[in-house]
């Protein structure tokens, strides 16, 4: 018999996201967009990062999250 379970959802898969170790610890984390669009919306998404003063870089397929509120310098 194989065990049966749903994964994460709307808050619940946001607020997973959040938990991770690399939030609590000043991390950087990585959510690819469409993932995020799927799951909660990029609204909502962008509103929660600024909620808790983190940073939100986006590129063509990921959203880059640095979970402090630290300059970001650009190097190239």
């Amino acid at each position: 018999m194989s065990a049966s379970f749903a994964l994460p959802t709307g808050r619940d898969w946001l607020d997973q996201v959040f938990a991770c170790r690399a939030a609590t610890t000043g991390g950087v984390i990585r959510r690819q967009v469409v993932d995020v669009v799927r799951e909660v919306g990029e609204a909502t998404f962008v509103a929660e990062v600024r909620r808790r003063g983190f940073r939100l870089i986006r590129t063509q397929g990921h959203f880059i999250v640095v979970c402090g509120d630290g300059a970001i310098e650009i190097v190239i």
